[in-house]
């Protein structure tokens, strides 16, 4: 049976005071909505339709760049969840199978979840997700008939025994796509907000003689994003995971609450991370890699054995090869640094090449920017950058090459040269101390 998914992410978010819709906030490093497509993606949906609203542009950007073939469609008046549902019908035209409504701004829906939900649905119009809450507080409540789900009751309408109840709804939906859209037709908005609200469908399906059932799953699971309190909630939540599942794994933390992990951070056995190392987006690093304190890595690969940082930043198009050495207030970008190459101190090595077993001495910088283009700088195996050598690009540095420190390198160098690239030094006998002498006489006199 095929399926698809729906995720709703039209509204503004009026409570996290912000320009920016609500389900572009990010938690590591991902939007909102990004997270509920990573989890739909597990039950591999032949659809997916995102509903947007508010900022409709900046939500199919967002969209679009992690899944070219989403589907966006306009709600463009906010009547309701069962309307926003209803916005997915055309894009949906001839889907044959299941259909999860999911929420844009509830990231953790975990893919076993979806599965267990998608398997209920075999035997059941209609299954809601629901949960055990430890303060329902005013959640919508499950009312249940046995097995089956009678229908969901809003708190504002609950009776004192209902809000007894416990289980409570996560708004999560699956149901066959003709089901649910014949459902929707029949929601009414006589209610004193005046919208169409999908929580009415399975008692809309109970009077049809549909069956109706829930699947529960651990609260955290449903965590809802309205307000910026609840978006670091959600961050200490997922860093916690991502810290547990890196050391189940495998990878020592010496100090775990202070790194940081991207959404999408991949790291291999044995490998060391100390204390405040922040890991953005699309970093993969392999066993037994160290990466020292208070370094950044962001876009790059790391491969086995290299040590980074402390207090290196690793940026977009960084590949260090096995071996590799990057050390204190280092910076890469967009660069390959091949196998035992070494770059210490101080140094930045942008849109450069870096051979085996090279030694970058402190203080190198690759000049790649030349205010309007960027240039690149080719070293060879094996040679030796003297500290403090400005390489102008384009340049190229032949295997075996040197430079002087304090060297401005503006041509090729060859294979085995020792390029020199700075004025010749020049002695004057006794000047300096002539020269205090005097200005120290100038100070006394007040005439500075």
């Amino acid at each position: 049976m095929s399926t698809a998914l729906i995720i709703l992410a039209a509204g503004q978010g009026t409570r996290m005071n912000s320009d920016l819709p609500k389900v572009l906030h990010q938690v590591a490093g991902a939007p909102l909505l990004v997270h509920a497509m990573k989890s739909g993606a597990s039950v591999e949906p032949e659809r997916t339709v995102i509903v947007a609203g508010h900022g409709a542009d900046a939500v199919k950007a967002a969209a679009k760049n992690w899944d070219a073939d989403v589907r966006v469609v306009m709600q463009d008046e906010q009547l309701g969840t069962g309307h926003a549902v209803l916005q997915a019908r055309e894009a949906l035209q001839g889907f044959q199978g299941d259909v999860i409504v999911l929420f844009g701004d509830t990231p953790f829906i975990a893919p076993n979840t979806l599965e267990q939900m998608i398997k209920t649905r075999r035997d059941h119009a209609v299954v809601v997700l629901g949960f055990q809450a430890a303060d329902p507080g005013r959640y919508g409540r499950l009312i249940m008939v046995g097995d089956q789900l009678d229908r969901i009751v809003e708190y504002k309408d609950a009776s004192d025994d209902q809000r007894a109840v416990t289980l409570c709804n996560s708004g999560v939906m699956a149901a066959d796509a003709t089901v649910l859209f014949d459902l929707l037709d029949a929601v009414k908005n006589d209610n004193a907000a005046g919208e169409y609200y999908l929580t009415d469908i399975p008692a809309i399906a109970r009077s049809r003689d549909l069956t109706t059932t829930i699947v529960t799953c651990d609260e955290a699971e449903t965590l809802g994003i309205n307000t910026r309190a609840q978006l670091a909630e959600a961050e200490a939540a997922f860093q916690a995971r991502a810290r547990a599942d890196a050391m189940d794994n495998g990878v020592t933390l010496q100090a775990p609450d202070t790194v940081i992990f991207a959404h999408d951070t991949v790291v291999g056995r044995d490998t060391m991370i100390e204390p405040n190392v922040v890991f953005g987006p699309d970093v993969t690093v392999e066993s037994a890699a160290t990466i020292r304190a208070f370094s950044h890595l962001e876009g790059c690969h790391v491969s086995r054995g290299a040590i980074v940082g402390p207090y290196a930043r690793l940026r977009p198009g960084t590949e260090l090869a096995e071996g590799v050495r990057v050390g204190n207030f280092v910076e890469v970008k967009n660069a390959e640094l091949a196998a035992g190459a070494k770059v210490n101190h101080l140094s930045y090595i942008g849109d450069a090449e870096i051979g085996a077993d090279t030694n970058v001495g402190a203080g190198t910088i690759t000049c790649n920017y030349d205010g309007v283009m960027k240039h690149r700088t080719v070293i060879g195996e094996r040679a030796f950058i003297g500290s403090n050598t400005m390489l102008v690009a384009p340049v190229d540095i032949g295997d075996e090459a040197m430079t002087g420190s304090g060297s401005v390198i503006t041509e090729d160098v060859a294979a085995g040269d020792l390029a020199l690239g700075r004025s010749r030094q020049v002695n004057k006998t006794g000047l300096a101390r002539r020269m205090m002498n005097r200005l120290r006489a100038i100070k006394a006199k007040g005439l500075n």
